[in-house]
């Protein structure tokens, strides 16, 4: 299973593979024709509760993740769906989110490698 994380404002690559957009809102800025997105599952993102409760404050990383590994836990089947393209071919998690150490992305990729 190859699956990379990216910004959604990088440069669109022949490498990047299925391009899947874990965001919950679109990216601002990007015209969707140029961001070549081949799935967007909304639902996979964190509610938008747990996103504004975050902030994407450090303080908060250690309970946000537990938090939106439960909420994932009511996404199986979406899960499911993402696991079964990466066996197939390289995906690439498509997110605006800034920061690179503490963003819901480092945790969908962690869960869907985990099995």
């Amino acid at each position: 299973m190859q699956i990379q994380i990216k910004r959604a404002y990088a440069e669109v690559l022949a490498t990047d593979g299925k391009r899947i957009l874990v965001d919950r809102l679109w990216p601002r800025g990007i015209k969707k024709k140029d961001a070549k997105i081949d799935l967007w599952p909304k639902d996979i993102t964190p509610s938008t509760e747990l996103r504004k409760w975050y902030a994407h404050d450090p303080e908060h990383w250690e309970e946000f993740q537990q938090r939106y590994r439960t909420e994932l836990q009511e996404q199986a089947a979406l899960l499911q769906q993402i696991k079964e393209i990466a066996k197939q071919e390289k995906i690439s998690l498509i997110t605006a989110a800034k920061s690179e150490k503490y963003n819901h992305v480092i945790v969908l990729k962690q869960v869907l490698e985990e099995s």
